[in-house]
C-alpha cells in the first residue's frame, strides 16, 4: 500500500544539488513515537504506520514507494568560520507531500546513516537527542512559533558511540523545506551562477510564488527572507528560547526553526544566557540572537547580489549593494516591531499609536530589566502578571524576594492599562464610552478579558530543561516513555492551568540551572 504520495521537486529541479543515497539498514527497528497529529494534517494513515511496518520505515529498513532519497550539500558559517562544505552528514530528504491545506511538505529522516556529507561522523543519532527535537518541536509549534516537526522517531537496536554508548534512534522530520542560508553559500562559493539562480528561482517558487518572473526577485526574495526571520526570532525571544546554534546551515529561508540541538529555554532571565556546551564566547546568547540573525541574512544577500549583477560591472554591482545593504539596515526595525507587537500582547494591550511606541518599548524594557535584577523566571513572571491584570498581585510578587520591587513598575502598567481601555471604549460603542452607571462592574470585564488575553500569549509550560533532562534520561536509560509521553501533553497545552500542568510549569533549583549545558548530539 502506498503511504506517502510523494512529488518530489528538489530531486527533480535541482540536479547537482545532491547526492542520491539510502539510508543504512539496522538490526531491531521499534517505533518510540509517532505523531497522529500531523500525520493527520500530512494526510497519512496513522494506523498504517502505527506498527511494525511503520518502525521498519521510519527506522530506513523499507524506503517507501515513490521516496527518492537524497542527501543535501552545503556550506555555511559555524561559529563565524566559513565551512565551503557541510552537507546532510546524517540526514536524507525522503520527498515532498501536499498536506491536507496544500502546503508542500518535506519528509527527511535525521540519524539514519553516513552519506557523503558524514565528514567522518558515524551518520547516527541517539534516543535521547531525537526524542528531544520531538518534545522542543510540539513545544514551538503549540506556542505558535514556526518550526519543523517530528512525525516519528524509531530507535534502531544498535548502539551510538558518543561519550559514551546511547541506544539509536532515526527521526523522521517535516519542514516547509530544508533550503538553508548556506544552501546558497555553497554555490556562490564556488561560482557556479547557473545552479544559484535555479535554487533562488526554485526557492521563489516554493515560498514566494507571487516574486516569480518579477524582474527584480532576488532583492524581493533577501526582503521576504528578512521580514520573515525577523518575526521567528522575535517570537523566539518573546518566550525565552536560544537556539544555541544559529549557524547558516540552522537558517531556514522558509523562516522556520531547525535543528533542535543544543537548545534551551531560559528560566531566570538573563540577556546573556548560554546552554550550548560549543558556545564558549557566547556567539549565539539570548539577546545577539537578532544580531546573528541579520549577520546570517546579510551572509544570504552575499550569495543573491552574484544574481542582482554583473560582478565584473561596477555600477550593476555598486546599485545591488545599496539594495541588499538598505534590507539588511531595515532588518533592525521589523525585528524591533515584531517583538514590540508581541509584547504588547502580552502585556494585555490592544490599542496603540506610533506616539505609543516609545513609552510601551521603555515599559517592556523596564520590566525585563527588573526581571533580570531579581533573578525572576521569565515564563512565570509573565503568566503571573494576567493574575495582577485582575488585581491579584500576590502570585506575581511572591516571584521576587522583595515584595515590593515591582510597585513602582505595576503602578506605571496599570495606567498603561487604563489608558488603554479609554481608547478601546471610545472606539466602541456610545453606551461603552460613556461607563455609567456601572463603571466598577464594567472594569471588572475589561480586567477579566485583559487577564484572559494575556493568558493565551503568556504560556504556563514550556519545555523546562530539567524536565526535558528527566524525559531523556528514563527513555534512554531505562526505556521508559512514561515521563516523555506526559511532558509531551503538557507542552501541547501550554495556555492551559490545572493539577496536571503544575509539576511542569515550575522552573528548576537555581543550582541547576546554574551549571545547565546543552550539546549538539552529533
Amino acid at each position: 500500500m502506498r503511504i506517502f504520495d510523494f512529488d518530489n521537486s528538489y530531486a527533480r529541479d535541482l540536479p547537482g544539488t545532491y547526492v542520491a543515497w539510502k539510508p543504512a539498514q539496522v538490526p531491531q527497528p521499534r517505533l518510540l513515537f509517532l505523531n497522529r497529529p500531523l500525520a493527520e494534517e500530512l494526510g497519512l494513515d496513522a494506523d498504517a504506520l502505527d506498527g511494525p511496518d511503520g518502525a521498519a520505515l521510519f527506522a530506513g529498513n523499507r524506503v517507501p514507494e515513490g521516496a527518492e532519497p537524497l542527501a543535501q550539500v552545503y556550506a555555511g558559517h559555524q561559529f563565524g568560520g566559513f565551512s565551503p562544505q557541510l552537507g546532510d552528514g546524517r540526514a536524507l530528504l525522503l520527498g515532498e507531500i501536499i498536506d491536507r491545506t496544500g502546503r508542500r511538505r518535506d519528509i527527511a529522516f535525521k540519524g539514519s546513516g553516513r552519506t557523503p556529507f558524514s565528514r567522518g561522523g558515524d551518520g547516527k543519532a541517539a534516543v535521547g537527542p531525537m526524542l528531544r527535537e520531538v518534545l522542543i518541536g510540539e513545544g514551538m509549534h503549540a506556542l505558535g512559533i514556526p518550526t519543523t516537526r517530528a512525525l516519528a522517531v524509531a530507535a534502531t537496536g544498535e548502539p551510538v558511540h558518543r561519550e559514551q554508548v546511547l541506544p539509536g534512534a532515526v527521526l523522521t522530520r517535516v519542514a516547509a523545506s530544508h533550503l538553508r542560508v548556506g544552501t546558497f553559500q555553497f554555490f556562490a562559493s564556488r561560482g557556479d551562477i547557473d545552479t544559484l539562480r535555479q535554487l533562488a528561482d526554485y526557492a521563489i517558487a516554493r515560498h514566494d510564488p507571487e516574486l516569480a518572473g518579477v524582474p527584480d526577485r532576488y532583492r524581493a526574495l533577501l526582503h521576504a527572507v528578512g521580514q520573515r526571520q525577523a518575526r521567528l526570532i522575535a517570537q523566539w525571544m518573546n518566550v525565552g528560547f536560544i537556539h544555541g546554534v544559529m549557524n547558516t546551515d540552522n537558517m531556514t529561508l522558509s523562516g522556520e526553526t531547525i535543528d533542535y540541538g543544543p537548545c534551551a529555554f531560559m528560566e531566570a532571565y538573563d540577556p546573556r544566557a548560554v546552554f550550548s556546551s560549543i558556545d564558549h564566547g557566547g556567539r549565539y546568547a539570548y539577546a545577539n540572537q537578532p544580531l546573528v540573525a541579520r549577520w546570517n541574512l546579510a551572509r544570504l544577500a552575499e550569495t543573491l547580489i552574484m544574481l542582482m549583477a554583473d560582478i565584473d560591472d561596477e555600477a550593476q554591482l555598486k546599485q545591488a549593494v545599496e539594495q541588499v545593504t538598505e534590507i539588511i539596515d531595515a532588518f533592525p526595525g521589523w525585528y524591533a516591531a515584531a517583538l514590540l507587537e508581541g509584547q504588547r500582547a502580552k502585556l494585555g494591550l490592544q490599542s496603540a499609536t506610533a506616539d505609543d511606541d516609545k513609552g510601551d518599548r521603555e515599559l517592556a524594557d523596564d520590566w525585563l530589566a527588573l526581571l533580570q535584577t531579581h533573578k525572576v523566571d521569565f515564563t512565570l513572571a509573565w503568566r503571573r502578571l494576567a493574575d495582577a491584570a485582575q488585581g491579584n498581585e500576590a502570585p506575581l510578587r511572591a516571584l521576587f524576594a522583595d515584595a515590593q520591587a515591582p510597585s513602582v513598575w505595576l503602578a506605571r502598567w496599570h495606567a498603561r492599562c487604563a489608558a488603554d481601555d479609554a481608547v478601546a471604549a471610545s472606539e466602541g460603542s456610545a453606551a461603552s464610552a460613556q461607563r455609567a452607571p456601572a463603571a466598577s462592574a464594567q472594569d471588572g470585564h475589561e480586567a477579566a478579558r485583559r487577564a484572559q488575553r494575556m493568558r493565551a500569549v503568556n504560556p504556563l509550560v514550556i519545555p523546562r530543561n530539567h524536565r526535558v533532562e528527566e524525559a531523556l534520561a528514563a527513555a534512554s536509560n531505562d526505556d521508559d516513555l512514561g515521563p516523555f509521553e506526559r511532558l509531551l501533553e503538557a507542552l501541547r497545552r501550554p495556555w492551559d492551568d490545572g493539577p496536571s500542568q503544575t509539576p511542569f510549569a515550575e522552573p528548576a533549583p537555581a543550582e541547576v540551572t546554574a551549571c545547565y549545558r546543552t550539546f549538539c548530539g552529533t
